[in-house]
């Protein structure tokens, strides 16, 4: 494993990091989220992503078990607040300052930890003035709660805003968590920038497009039983836009490229978010151990820019770059 700082910070956080989104505690039973877990520590990950919202904060509560008896100062973990937990009342949602403090403590005990490493906004709210979340942020930080703050699917604008009062009130804001692959490449024209201008990172999710670019999904054919795209709990609404024949050839069309890197398509796809310089880790979940194991391999891997120019020519059509895409409720 090789180890980047996540923005202007002295935070080094794993090149992979393991989230468990669409996992822990609700595909996967609790003995084998375990297992990825071991895995990923296995592997040398040290960087752990979650989120209260996940598996309705059942998610979080599962990987503060999996983590118990860690030397705690050997891990990054990180979390996010914004989207509705709990029993749906009216402060169980948002960026207010009450649900902000109500969740963070709350995460703290699911995770049992002291503190978070870094506490991400999970979206945007319009609803709420930027000035009442980075404050509630800023007296997290100072409490010990948090160490870092993120944000997640903010637009540029955004991110440039959060960044001026995070500057006035002393907030460490050092990373964005956006969707990022070879398919999904809208924070290329705004947000990177803006973000490099900032000192701040990209930590990005869903790297391998949701599972589209392993490959196991062919053209034609029926959906591979089991995989996310039937899963109707929540894994096939996001994949859905991927299972369009011209999108699935392309991608068996990669696998001469992934061959001349000596890489799987995973692999590749995860090796490929990374040489971005300003992505500091790349987001992976698991259902099995072995995908933990298989994808940390991509981990240091440099691909020349013949490679990289190949995968544009394959890929070309297909490729999502509007920056109006950003997720922003």
């Amino acid at each position: 494993m090789e180890f980047r700082r996540l923005g202007r910070s002295g935070l080094n956080v794993s090149e992979i990091s393991y989230g468990n989104w669409l996992t822990h505690g609700s595909q996967v039973e609790e003995d084998a989220a375990h297992a990825c877990v071991r895995a990923a520590l296995d592997s040398g990950i040290t960087t752990f992503d979650t989120a209260d919202v996940y598996a309705n904060t059942k998610a979080e509560s599962v990987l503060g078990r999996a983590l118990k008896g860690e030397r705690r100062e050997g891990l990054e973990i990180f979390t996010k607040v914004f989207w509705p937990t709990g029993p749906g009342g009216p402060n169980d949602k948002g960026l207010g300052r009450k649900h902000i403090m109500e969740s963070a403590h709350a995460s703290l005990r699911r995770l049992e930890t002291d503190y978070v490493d870094l506490y991400q906004a999970h979206r945007y709210d319009r609803t709420v003035p930027l000035e009442e979340t980075m404050l509630a942020f800023a007296d997290l930080v100072r409490q010990g709660k948090v160490l870092y703050v993120g944000v997640s699917e903010w637009t540029a604008e955004q991110i440039t805003r959060g960044a001026a009062l995070a500057r006035e009130l002393n907030v460490p804001l050092i990373s964005s968590q956006p969707q990022y692959s070879m398919l999904w490449r809208v924070i290329e024209e705004q947000v990177v920038p803006a973000c490099e201008r900032e000192g701040i990172s990209q930590i990005v999710w869903s790297p391998i497009a949701q599972g589209v670019l392993t490959g196991k999904y062919k053209p034609g054919a029926e959906l591979p039983a089991g995989s996310r795209a039937t899963d109707e709990s929540g894994g096939n609404n996001m994949i859905s836009r991927w299972l369009r024949d011209d999108v699935l050839t392309a991608v068996q069309n990669l696998e001469p490229l992934a061959k001349e890197a000596d890489l799987s398509l995973a692999q590749l796809a995860v090796a490929w978010v990374l040489q971005n310089p300003n992505v500091a880790s790349a987001i992976i979940g698991a259902s099995r151990p072995e995908q933990v194991t298989e994808n940390v391999k991509a981990a240091g891997v440099k691909l020349d820019a013949d490679l990289l120019a190949k995968i544009d020519d394959v890929l070309d059509g297909v490729i999502e770059r509007d920056p109006r895409m950003t997720q922003t409720p």
